[in-house]
């Protein structure tokens, strides 16, 4: 039999709560592969036990029945066997923020075409700053299209280093957490612009890619003026245009000199080579990490008192989350 002890703290949907004040109808959070969900107590049992255990990882320490079951890279085992293994975890603060359902297609492609160019990734927003409104415009409509947030334009006054003035822009900025990790992962990892991934989510499909082109191009790139169908971007991020080049079948020679901007030139007739792949990736954001089972420590009754163990029926998900850790009772 598993349990919590008394005052340990579980990750109810309304808050933190004491495992003895958890009654049958509350909601819990729980990890259902990489996301987090909602579980309902259909049962509380309370036993009485004369040890428990506390695990200690990089991030929390919480106490558990020796038998309870942890989520670890190596699937569910006894927490009195954790020590040294890398248990699954999500950061409990960001448990009550609002999950997006993201839609896929030419919107998308845009918003994240436009995010990679001009676009800035912050904490807990997602923002675009420039002269254009036409392009700030669009960049909203986007946005919300593919999110379901609502973005729109602001009037700001921005810097001219080479005018020696202030010149008018407009500004779209969402504050959203979850979009701004979402845009990191796309990215893998660390939105700066001279670190950024390509977005391999892109590559869904042809649609996807289109309206990622057209973002780029509007925010580092422009159209060649002429009789030849082409378009050209810009940046000084080499990996990034190079991954670019060999998805729409351009020649790529880096600039010569570090840290100026490259080219890739976009022909209008890109499709007709054969370059372009299809690739499924996750359109939702990784709500998981790992992190390592620092030391399990044994805490055994004094006395004649025993701990009391909380143990809880659940539906439709069997595990919780107890400090951001997926457990649930044996058998």
């Amino acid at each position: 039999m598993g349990g919590l002890p008394s005052k340990q703290l579980v990750n109810g949907v309304n808050g933190q709560a004491q495992a003895r004040t958890v009654r049958v109808g509350d909601r819990l959070w729980a990890l259902a592969g990489a996301r987090t969900v909602q579980t309902a107590v259909t049962a509380v049992r309370a036993v009485k036990a004369r040890a428990v255990v506390g695990v200690v990882t990089d991030r929390q320490t919480f106490c558990v029945a020796p038998e309870q079951l942890l989520a670890t890279s190596a699937g569910w085992v006894p927490a009195v066997e954790a020590a040294g293994s890398a248990l699954a975890w999500t950061p409990p603060r960001k448990l009550c923020r609002r999950r997006l359902e993201i839609r896929s297609g030419y919107e998308f492609g845009y918003w994240v075409g436009a995010t990679c160019a001009d676009g800035t990734v912050g904490k807990n927003y997602v923002s675009l700053i420039v002269n254009d409104e036409g392009f700030a415009s669009r960049y909203a409509q986007c946005l919300t299209a593919a999110t379901g947030l609502t973005a729109r334009l602001e009037p700001v006054t921005r810097p001219s280093g080479y005018l020696q003035r202030d010149l008018p822009g407009f500004r779209v900025r969402v504050v959203a957490s979850y979009l701004a990790d979402l845009m990191r992962q796309y990215v893998g990892g660390d939105a700066h612009h001279m670190r950024q991934r390509f977005p391999r989510i892109v590559l869904r499909d042809e649609v996807t890619f289109d309206g990622f082109l057209d973002g780029y191009v509007d925010g580092d790139g422009h159209r060649i003026r002429g009789a030849w169908g082409c378009r050209v971007v810009t940046s000084a991020n080499v990996p990034f245009l190079r991954e670019m080049a060999e998805i729409v079948g351009a020649r790529f020679t880096p600039s010569g000199v570090h840290g100026r901007a490259s080219r890739v030139y976009i022909s209008d007739t890109w499709r007709q080579r054969g370059t372009f792949r299809q690739e499924e990736h996750p359109l939702l954001l990784d709500e998981t990490a790992s992190v390592p089972v620092l030391e399990v420590r044994t805490h055994t009754a004094t006395g004649a008192k025993p701990f009391t163990l909380y143990t809880y029926s659940l539906d439709p998900y069997p595990g919780f989350l107890v400090n951001g850790h997926p457990v649930r009772a044996p058998g």
